[in-house]
């Protein structure tokens, strides 16, 4: 009985050193591949971060391409590791294309959204707060997300576009600039005058505070009209200060120019009546 028991025992104690002498390199390579990968993956991560970083790239592109650079570097060091005891990491490699290619058909859409996401938030176009026109609308920017864009229009209606909308065409950034010039239009009669309507335009726009003095406001006359000479005031503000001023100088500039007998009007056609001579 005790001689089975010992023959059974050295069985086994044969059976470990023949696994250890056939397998024990490569369970220690293997484990020194994933510990090497893991460092490799860290330093990575860690890496990215500090580069994007000192660029001041948006939180969300600094930890998604961080996280994927790590996750990718463990993917790398695994299949390597797996290796090491002879299984065929072609086939997982064709699994994983061919599941990428899947998802990526699949997401078509979303990914373009994603790209393009990216791309706005390392080049920066316009930034939270700003107002721009793009994809087909225009508002104050309320956030900018990896896919979608969020703008406010100035009567507070939240319009989310896809940022592939907006990185597919032109981009305005109304805000872009420390100043912007309001585009006033005047009409006033052929028989007022010019040189009067212009000098209580350019007081009212000097005595506005919100109005900038370098560029200074200025008048110019457009076009001859159809029933009246065609103007434009054109103050400079802060970009901030562009609708207000847009919106309380057509007042302001009604009630100076019915004040001064200046006016303003309406549409007209003149029209000449021939009398013909058979009529007579």
């Amino acid at each position: 009985m005790d001689i089975d028991v010992t023959n059974q025992a050295q069985a086994i104690w044969d059976t470990v050193i023949t696994f250890g002498t056939s397998y024990g390199l490569q369970i220690i390579g293997a484990l020194l591949i994933l510990i090497i990968g893991r460092f490799a993956a860290r330093l990575a991560k860690r890496s990215i971060e500090k580069v994007l970083n000192i660029r001041n790239i948006d939180t969300e592109i600094v930890s998604f391409t961080s996280s994927l650079a790590y996750f990718t570097v463990l993917t790398v060091a695994v299949l390597a590791a797996l290796s090491k005891f002879g299984i065929q990491t072609t086939s997982f490699i064709a699994v994983l294309g061919a599941a990428g290619f899947a998802v990526g058909l699949a997401l078509q859409g979303s990914l373009s959204n994603f790209a393009a996401g990216v791309l706005v938030l390392i080049f920066r176009p316009f930034k939270v707060g700003d107002y721009i026109k793009a994809g087909g609308a225009e508002g104050h920017v309320k956030s900018v997300q990896l896919f979608v864009t969020e703008l406010a229009t100035l009567d507070n209606i939240k319009v989310i576009v896809p940022n592939s909308a907006i990185m597919g065409g032109n981009i305005a950034n109304l805000s872009g600039y420390e100043k912007r010039r309001v585009d006033l239009p005047i009409g006033i009669s052929y028989g007022s005058s010019i040189v009067k309507a212009k000098e209580i335009a350019e007081e009212i726009m000097k005595a506005d505070p919100r109005v900038l003095s370098q560029p200074a406001p200025s008048v110019v006359v457009k076009a001859w009209g159809a029933s009246s000479i065609d103007m434009l005031a054109l103050p400079w503000v802060d970009p901030n200060d562009y609708w207000p001023v847009f919106f309380e100088m057509h007042h302001k500039l009604k009630e100076a120019f019915d004040e001064a007998g200046i006016e303003i009007p309406f549409p007209q056609r003149v029209v000449h009546m021939v009398k013909d001579d058979d009529d007579e």
